[in-house]
């Protein structure tokens, strides 16, 4: 039976790539743990096969032609996909049945909940989370939670919840400091968020929804939300809280209201429910979706 597939040899094309990524024979070699001579033969068998130049010899190393910069823009293209698979065969075990991304706060304050919610009815479903503070570069996950806006990625989006954003401290904190309205706060010690790329609200943006300056008080920062909030309980300053978020931080009275004025957060926690994601965790993302 003929191959479906119009390929020369994939050992000279394996070698065509690594020599066009390196543009150099000797670091293909080196790569590929054979000797550039061997390189250089599988390259000139492709070559001949093609019945074009790839290279242009040159006396510091080689530059693809026009025809070796095509075959090598479409052979990256192939191997980023097959790489993509093999990613996502290799970080999604055989024994779990949804994989969702989000941040340590999310996953602690609300996700994980709802998870062993969601496990008291369909019990047999598996549900892996893979938990990072940073954004994220690939998407080797059934489903994200993200904060902000639907982003134009072809992707689906639904809007879990949006909070209001208030501001929170201690019990001690609250009457050490005799914080009664906004202006108080502005020469507390706060609490800030320094990680970037996250889009959360800080609390320059908070005085300002409140026609106020930049707070001047003493400041902590720390790069992730539940440091933050750890602090907060700690008696270190004030902390910025999403209301949906630190509920229950709030009903045991670990951290309380400083003032009663609050503002709406810009944007939403979002479920984002990838391409690849299986029926098991679409049924997941709807139930996650009809409980918020």
């Amino acid at each position: 039976m003929p191959s479906p597939y119009d390929l020369s040899s994939m050992t000279a094309l394996i070698c065509f790539e690594a020599a066009a990524r390196n543009a150099s024979f000797k670091k293909a070699a080196q790569e590929m743990n054979v000797t550039p001579a061997a390189v250089s033969h599988q390259i000139k068998a492709l070559e001949t096969d093609l019945g074009c130049s790839l290279f242009l010899r040159r006396n510091r190393g080689v530059e693809l032609t026009e025809k070796g910069a095509f075959l090598f823009i479409a052979m990256q293209r192939g191997f980023e996909t097959i790489s993509d698979a093999v990613t996502q065969i290799r970080d999604r075990p055989e024994t779990v049945d949804v994989t969702i991304r989000t941040t340590t706060a999310v996953s602690a304050l609300w996700l994980t909940p709802k998870i062993s919610a969601f496990w008291r009815i369909h019990p047999a479903i598996t549900v892996s989370q893979i938990l990072s503070d940073v954004p994220a570069m690939t998407n080797h996950c059934d489903l994200s939670i993200l904060y902000g806006d639907p982003q134009e990625d072809g992707e689906e989006y639904h809007a879990l919840f949006r909070d209001r954003i208030v501001a929170l401290g201690s019990p001690g904190f609250a009457a050490e400091h005799c914080i009664a309205k906004v202006e108080d706060l502005l020469a507390a010690p706060l609490i800030h968020m320094s990680s970037e790329g996250t889009g959360w609200t800080n609390w320059t943006d908070w005085f300002a929804e409140f026609g106020r300056p930049a707070p001047r008080g003493r400041s902590f920062h720390v790069n992730n939300y539940m440091i933050a909030l750890q602090a907060a309980q700690d008696d270190v300053g004030a902390v910025l809280g999403w209301e949906g978020l630190v509920e229950s931080l709030m009903q045991e009275k670990r951290l309380v209201r400083l003032v009663d004025d609050s503002i709406p957060s810009p944007m939403a926690f979002q479920l984002k429910i990838h391409r690849r994601a299986t029926v098991k965790a679409r049924l997941f993302a709807e139930w996650l979706i009809g409980s918020s």
